[in-house]
């Protein structure tokens, strides 16, 4: 095992006007496989990056413990426990060259100087950055800046790469590119990496597993695939992916969102009788005829062409919800606002209620999910 997070619990100070603290990490408990880049995945403020520096050592957890292949290190201090860490904001030396830079950790250890010659150059090798080593930080792009943040955390071969939020403060292109890159030398390292992001999407596209955080505990931990089509909860369901959230209430197998009714499988009637919420993924609802049985009726909103797909909003029974239709499957038909159509659920989740849908809706729209 790469990784262990065994039960970790951090509470910060309370600060003014506050009784017992901010409670960052709530018994978080996972695993990284050696060899994998995980994901912690999760909004702003749910405690992504204290878990992170747990796990580096820059942060004490009040209760539980940290292994590092198979060693406990919760009491080990930062220079023991054998982790690269990477910084959001590049955390470069800036009077110093890249070559400097990422020879750094190597000159600290003591290796001899031939072999930190080497090993520079093998690191900028694989970085793209040849040819740059006399430059200074400020001499380089963003992207150029992380990625010699990158190698200098590699450079020493540490057991474990710890990467918080490492494309924040680059655009959109330069992000694409460097997730690119940190997946190539992932696979030429095979460094165990745990990698803290909110953009699920940087999740998705370089991590093996992700493990999803919201208010301090896992929520899940699964691959992309797992999460997005078998999500365990409203949270998870809502924060991976692009989802419709649809108020309605269950009574004896029949679901009824305003004055339409609907039977709901067996299969998906494992919620209690009242109020619940229907979670459908855009490109999970389907437009028919509005006669056709078992479709509840809609009326078009809005269509936007986008090329290889139309979007469309529909309302039902005064909830607006969102429907993709691919144009290369054959499915989508131009259609125009106001028209009536049939609406078809192939696959959703129905969730309990446990306050009433007034609450859900203040918070999922607290957490940005929904408008």
């Amino acid at each position: 095992m790469g990784i262990l997070v065994n039960g970790v619990t951090k509470r910060f100070p309370p600060g003014r006007g506050e009784a017992l603290g901010h409670l960052a990490v709530d018994d978080a408990t996972f695993s990284v496989p050696r060899g994998h880049l995980v994901a912690l995945l999760g909004p702003s403020g749910s405690g992504k990056s204290t878990i992170l520096r747990i796990i580096a050592g820059l942060e004490e957890p009040d209760a539980g413990e940290v292994y590092l292949d198979s060693e406990l290190v919760t009491a080990h201090p930062v220079h023991r426990r054998g982790v690269g860490f990477v910084f959001q904001h590049y955390a470069l030396f800036k009077h110093a060259s890249v070559e400097k830079n990422i020879a750094f950790g190597l000159e600290v250890r003591k290796w001899p100087r031939p072999e930190i010659q080497r090993r520079v150059a093998e690191l900028l090798d694989l970085i793209q950055l040849q040819g740059y080593e006399d430059r200074y930080p400020s001499q380089l792009s963003g992207g150029q800046r992380q990625r010699v943040a990158l190698a200098r955390a590699l450079a020493p071969r540490p057991r474990v790469l710890l990467l918080d939020e490492p494309f924040g403060a680059l655009d959109a292109k330069v992000r694409r590119n460097l997730a690119t890159q940190i997946r190539q030398l992932h696979s030429e390292f095979q460094t165990t990496t745990v990698f803290v992001t909110h953009d699920q999407e940087e999740a998705i596209e370089i991590s093996d597993e992700i493990v999803v955080i919201n208010r301090g505990r896992v929520d899940q931990i699964g691959s992309a695939e797992e999460i997005y089509d078998h999500p365990k909860n409203k949270f998870v369901a809502s924060f991976i992916g692009n989802v419709n959230v649809i108020e309605g209430y269950l009574v004896n197998g029949t679901l009824s969102i305003g004055p339409q009714r609907i039977p709901v499988p067996s299969r998906r009637t494992e919620v209690p009788d009242g109020e619940v919420v229907l979670l459908a993924r855009p490109e999970d609802v389907e437009l028919v005829e509005e006669t056709m049985p078992g479709a509840m009726k809609g009326i078009v909103k809005e269509v936007r062409y986008r090329g290889d797909r139309y979007e469309q909003e529909i309302e039902i029974a005064g909830q607006t919800i969102r429907v993709v239709e691919i144009k290369s499957r054959g499915q989508a038909v131009v259609r125009h606002a106001g028209q009536r159509v049939g609406v078809r659920f192939t696959r959703h989740r129905l969730f309990e209620v446990e306050k009433d849908h007034e609450a859900i809706r203040a918070q999922l729209q607290s957490l940005g999910y929904i408008e």
